[in-house]
């Protein structure tokens, strides 16, 4: 039978880690459709510490109502503890990875926690050949590079841009990918060499092997060289670093280009016009179809996910700041016993 009340990490206010608290929360009802599941890892991404301090990089008109106490996180590995009458794919025991409910912001049933409950939708089976930390440290990342190069694969009207997000074909093709020692930067480099392309890797020096190892072609040490100043005739940048220095990779791009940021910010659409190159940017979003084809990928070997750092579910605030410390190599993950 499964308990009445869990450990998770909560937010009473908005702030900085010290305002995550370990503590009591009740578990999570099983609604209709919804799986719940028992977590033993949560993978940490840049929109957990936005919610954390109130989107503040956010416009004001586009930051959402947070109800407190909220828990943050999306992205879970665990087992499946009860499955809604109606839910299907799933059976008690199974291993199950997903991004559960994103875009939502800090509900009763979010990742920091002992128990998750999740729509079955947003849920695929863990790949046998990871464990439980690869595994959460996968999907927020991995549904990012997949939507933005791959496959969109919804036809949610895009929040950040009238026209609908559109990958682009690379096989053949040269893509940069700046910020690739990131989360969803190495997995973008893995993804784009999957698909044939040739892949310029751009991160500081330390690393250069890591990044090789997994498939670039071409590194380039942003601390010794501005990578606008090193390449040109470029079929794609995917910048996961994003914001409003992004134009500055619109001169290293041939006509008919384009430049994928993944964070908002980008000010230079007329440059971009003169210049032949399309500009486009997407929200990604749960989708348990296509984390279970990308879960091929890494069940094969094919992409791996690289982990940063580990950090019980109790120390969820030192986790945070290590996130603010920055320089990540892969993902960061919270363990949960």
């Amino acid at each position: 039978m499964t308990a009445t009340t869990m450990k998770a990490v909560r937010m009473h206010e908005f702030g900085g880690p010290q305002v995550l608290r370990y503590e009591d929360a009740p578990v999570p009802e099983l609604k209709p459709g919804e799986v719940l599941v028992r977590v033993r890892a949560v993978g940490i991404n840049p929109p957990d510490w936005y919610l954390r301090d109130g989107y503040r990089s956010l416009p004001a008109d586009w930051r959402p109502p947070v109800p407190f106490p909220a828990i943050p996180g999306w992205d879970v590995s665990g087992i499946v503890e009860a499955v809604a009458p109606d839910a299907t794919g799933f059976a008690v025991g199974d291993e199950v990875f997903g991004m559960v409910r994103f875009p939502s912001f800090g509900g009763e049933s979010a990742a920091y926690a002992e128990y998750v409950a999740a729509p079955a939708s947003h849920l695929a089976r863990k790949p046998a050949g990871i464990d439980h930390l690869q595994a959460a440290a996968a999907p927020m990342a991995g549904l990012t590079a997949w939507q933005y190069l791959i496959e969109l694969g919804h036809d949610h009207p895009n929040p950040l841009q009238a026209q609908r997000h559109r990958p682009v074909p690379l096989a053949g093709r040269k893509v940069l990918v700046n910020g690739a020692a990131g989360g969803v930067g190495h997995l973008a480099v893995q993804l784009a060499r999957w698909q044939g392309a040739q892949v310029i890797a751009v991160a500081s020096g330390a690393h250069e092997s890591f990044l090789r190892d997994l498939g670039a072609d071409e590194f380039i040490d942003y601390t010794r060289r501005p990578p606008e100043d090193a390449v040109r005739d470029l079929d794609l940048v995917v910048d996961t670093l994003g914001g409003p220095t992004t134009g500055r990779f619109l001169r290293t791009l041939k006509r008919g280009g384009a430049l994928f940021p993944v964070f908002i910010g980008f000010r230079d659409a007329d440059q971009a016009e003169q210049r032949g190159v399309t500009v486009s940017m997407t929200q990604v979003r749960s989708n348990g179809a296509q984390l279970a084809a990308f879960g091929q990928l890494l069940d094969a070997g094919t992409v791996r996910v690289a982990i940063d750092s580990t950090f019980p579910l109790a120390q969820a605030r030192e986790a945070h700041e290590r996130a603010a410390r920055g320089h990540i190599q892969g993902k960061i993950v919270l363990t949960v016993a």
